[in-house]
């Protein structure tokens, strides 16, 4: 009881809470965000992705997406003083088709007119969220998001190979509103190519290693 005691307040003193670490249940990649204030809007993304899917499978050459997850990453800030940390992504062959594809996601969102403006030109990042000081429970919601310090995760997991997994579909997700399998409420999705016969992903447990 001792040992979890200080650890516990290390952490706080880091700036660091379980709070602020995704839900391995809704683990995801990010490729935009959309701000839809009404079921009209909503209904309207939801017809602009599915009618991308044709030309979405041409970008992918009709072929599955592997992904592998390698070490961790700042969206902004250094490991001092972060905000986000993520887990860098490599793609298993076919990297230029997934930004094809992501990219041809996004202009079709552009077109309509549900990209906010100061979102249009930004470059695409595909990212796996880890931690973000934004979800610090701790924190009132009046308050300036404060950075932690992330170095000694960086220390221990800054190379860690987390593993590969094969991405199946893209959602049109709701955030903080939840399906029965924990996942964000799917709004609208397309399927990505069907896995070939034999081939596998395996995703390891970040959250174990971290959090262990």
């Amino acid at each position: 009881m001792m040992k979890r005691s200080r650890s516990s307040t290390t952490f706080r003193n880091l700036g660091i809470e379980k709070s602020m670490f995704i839900n391995p249940k809704t683990f995801h990649l990010t490729v935009l965000m959309l701000k839809l204030s009404n079921n009209d809007q909503i209904k309207a993304a939801a017809k602009v992705l599915q009618s991308v899917s044709p030309k979405v499978t041409e970008d992918l050459e009709g072929r599955p997406v592997c992904i592998r997850l390698t070490g961790l990453a700042c969206m902004r800030g250094s490991p001092e003083k972060a905000y986000v940390v993520h887990a860098p992504l490599k793609v298993t062959g076919g990297e230029a088709q997934l930004e094809h594809a992501c990219q041809r996601i996004i202009n079709a969102f552009t077109e309509a007119g549900l990209v906010l403006e100061e979102d249009v030109n930004k470059k695409l990042k595909l990212h796996a969220t880890i931690m973000n000081a934004r979800y610090r429970k701790s924190k009132k919601s009046s308050e300036k998001t404060d950075s932690f310090d992330a170095r000694a995760i960086f220390a221990q997991y800054g190379s860690e190979e987390w593993g590969e997994c094969r991405i199946r579909e893209v959602h049109l997700s709701k955030r903080f509103v939840y399906d029965i399998n924990g996942y964000f409420h799917c709004c609208a999705s397309i399927p990505f190519p069907e896995e070939k016969q034999g081939e596998s992903g395996i995703m390891k447990n970040i959250f174990h290693k971290v959090l262990r």
